[in-house]
């Protein structure tokens, strides 16, 4: 999904102009996308002159290291508020389920996706 650099945007507005379904707007001087209208088209990352409009997986390394940070944090309220340093590892092992059944659910989707480009 396309997100903004706000360091790069400069507010030039051919974003928002050249956008088929109105998701881009100004805030701030600085382009932002509503995801929720966006249609995933890419005519954004190709009008941007400052190659401000980025994809979503340069956020990559962020998204992991978010993740990570957010377990850690659900480890250590689950040993407090559950009053058992057992909890810590129980915790890891259900958000460990987590993301496992998130990769499930994108690799199953791919495979239908790809049934797509084939006609099916």
């Amino acid at each position: 999904m396309p997100w903004v650099d706000e360091e790069k945007c400069t507010g030039c507005n051919v974003c928002v102009e050249k956008c088929p379904v109105g998701a881009i707007s100004m805030e701030n001087e600085r382009a932002m996308i509503n995801m929720e209208e966006c249609i995933r088209c890419g005519t954004c990352h190709s009008v941007c002159p400052k190659e401000a409009v980025r994809h979503d997986s340069e956020k990559i390394p962020e998204n992991v290291k978010n993740n990570v940070a957010q377990t850690k944090k659900f480890m250590e309220l689950c040993a407090k508020y559950l009053d058992d340093i057992k909890e810590k590892g129980k915790c890891l092992q259900r958000m460990i389920k987590h993301y496992n059944k998130e990769k499930i659910v994108a690799e199953k989707t791919i495979e239908e996706l790809e049934k797509l480009k084939k006609g099916d």
